[in-house]
């Protein structure tokens, strides 16, 4: 009968003297391969008598759950070793001194939406705030814009797979407008309030962005004149500018949801713009339909509204002239702001 037992003994040396996963492999072959100690025994069974077969198969079958299991054993323990070197390797020292963070500063955007709420806070304006996600009523209709006016064509704009009540596609704000309505339908005159936030218009260059911020601003009463839009307006720019050192002109434009309606320019008299008539925001005394649909009587109440973007004020403020260096994420340029 074969010495099984030798056979076991020296695969388990072997076994224990391979130092790495491919030596083992090497090792195995030698006795459970293809042409392996065991495996050649296994292929001589049927030489034997039949009452003999039967006995040496098991003790072969034997014989090997054990080289198997020395193997698995020898595995574990190379895994283990190779596990305790990495850790041993990458060693945290808990006692060295924590890695600093870096210091981070408020986007140049925000800062001005921060400027421009504290502004207009200091003289008693609300500040609303409302969804991104427009209902055609609110983001057209209620300011006067009704389907199929030419104004709309000024506002290519992003639509949502879903639609309102009455079966119309939702979109993106193209303006913040819409807040004027909203806020208005929930409060009772005197009604101040500016409508800071996010919009939507299909439009990319230097000046321009599909996405970009945008505050509204609306005062209604029974007596806010156009001369209160002028005042207001005309104070916001010199605190925002820190300066007094600027012209304003209200130049008559149209606006579907003001009449009349007016662009805001102003001049700087110093610095990088001295002389030149910069747009800055759009204008105008609110339409009658639109205060109806504030459900208000326009013949007793009556106000002024307007709409700036922030990147525009923010792009004057620290003299930047591309619009796209605020949405890159290049820190280079974020930390001057920091």
């Amino acid at each position: 009968m074969w010495n099984l037992e030798a056979i076991v003994a020296r695969a388990q040396v072997d076994f224990g003297a391979a130092g790495d996963p491919a030596s083992l492999e090497n090792a195995k072959a030698r006795y459970l391969g293809k042409s392996g100690e065991l495996t050649a025994l296994l292929k001589t069974l049927g030489t034997l008598p039949a009452d003999e077969r039967k006995s040496a198969g098991a003790a072969i079958n034997a014989a090997k759950e054990r080289l198997e299991q020395a193997l698995d054993a020898r595995r574990a323990e190379l895994a283990g070793e190779k596990l305790a070197a990495r850790l041993a390797e990458e060693a945290l020292d808990v006692t060295l001194p924590a890695r600093g963070r870096t210091r981070g500063g408020v986007h140049p955007v925000m800062r001005t939406w921060q400027r421009i709420e504290t502004i207009f806070q200091s003289i008693g304006f609300d500040i609303a705030d409302g969804p991104e996600i427009e209902t055609d009523w609110y983001n057209f209709t209620a300011l006067n814009n009704p389907e199929n006016h030419p104004a709309r064509s000024m506002q290519d704009t992003f639509y949502v797979d879903m639609k309102d009540v009455d079966g119309k596609q939702l979109l993106l704000r193209t303006h913040t407008s819409p807040m004027q309505v909203r806020y208005a339908r929930l409060h009772r005159p005197p009604i101040k309030v500016i409508a800071p936030g996010r919009t939507y218009r299909v439009d990319s260059d230097a000046t321009h962005s599909p996405m970009f911020h945008q505050v509204e601003g609306l005062w209604i009463d029974e007596q806010v004149s156009f001369a209160d839009l002028k005042g207001v307006y005309t104070d916001f720019l010199r605190r925002f500018f820190e300066t007094d050192d600027l012209q304003v002109r209200f130049r008559p434009s149209y606006f579907p949801f003001t009449e009349p309606s007016a662009e805001i320019d102003m001049k700087f008299d110093s610095g990088p713009h001295k002389g030149r008539w910069l747009e800055i925001s759009g204008s105008g005394q609110v339409h009658p339909d639109v205060v109806r649909n504030f459900g208000l009587d326009p013949e007793r109440y009556i106000g002024f509204a307007f709409g700036s973007g922030l990147e525009r004020l923010t792009m004057l403020r620290y003299g930047i002239d591309d619009l796209r260096l605020f949405f890159e994420g290049d820190l280079r340029f974020l930390k001057q702001f920091s």
